[in-house]
């Protein structure tokens, strides 16, 4: 199976108050099975954290609009996270966490460990997911960064549905587990 997916965002700003467009999705099997984007305002609250909060819409598999309430900054050790909780036009709420770590094996070869736990607080038949923790998303990347701007990436990436948003996967003959190997280009423009 080919897919791609995408993980973006740009920032307009200074260093307390920023404007942030946010995007992901994976295109698969010439399909868009799932694509949203996030506008969000950030106001930095102390050295290393960001509050945000704006709208987010799904575009796929279940067009929605969510509000969103955000928490983002680089923990101790160095762990880039964010946690963010969003409430649906339904009344869903939902909860995101993801954290990322950058171990430099040299000046130029990364390998970044990472991980997103989504949980949902209701069932949510449109979307196939179950009340409590949905889904893993976990995996490591290494990238060799030829300029900083710049990083053709490895990643090997483990999806893991749990509880009953795995049970509906199971019934509807999806995977509960799935691994992936991707190769992709981080990069930035400034």
């Amino acid at each position: 199976r080919r897919e791609i997916t995408w993980e973006g965002s740009a920032w307009y700003g200074g260093d307390v108050e920023k404007v942030w467009l946010k995007t992901e999705g994976e295109w698969g099997d010439g399909d868009l099975e799932e694509a949203e984007g996030q506008l969000l305002f950030s106001r930095n609250v102390s050295t290393f954290w960001d509050v945000q909060a704006g709208l987010r819409h799904d575009f796929q598999p279940s067009p929605t609009n969510y509000l969103v309430l955000a928490l983002s900054g680089l923990a101790p050790y160095f762990f880039e996270t964010e946690a963010s909780l969003f409430l649906s036009d339904e009344e869903d709420v939902s909860f995101r966490g993801k954290a990322e770590y950058d171990l430099l094996l040299s000046q130029s070869l990364i390998l970044s460990p990472y991980a997103e736990l989504n949980v949902f607080g209701t069932d949510v038949p449109e979307l196939d997911v179950g009340a409590g923790i949905s889904s893993l998303d976990a995996g490591v990347k290494l990238r060799y960064e030829i300029e900083r701007e710049f990083a053709p990436y490895l990643d090997i990436n483990y999806v893991g549905l749990f509880g009953e948003t795995k049970s509906i996967a199971e019934s509807n003959n999806k995977d509960a587990n799935d691994l992936t190997v991707r190769v992709g280009v981080r990069f930035w423009l400034n």
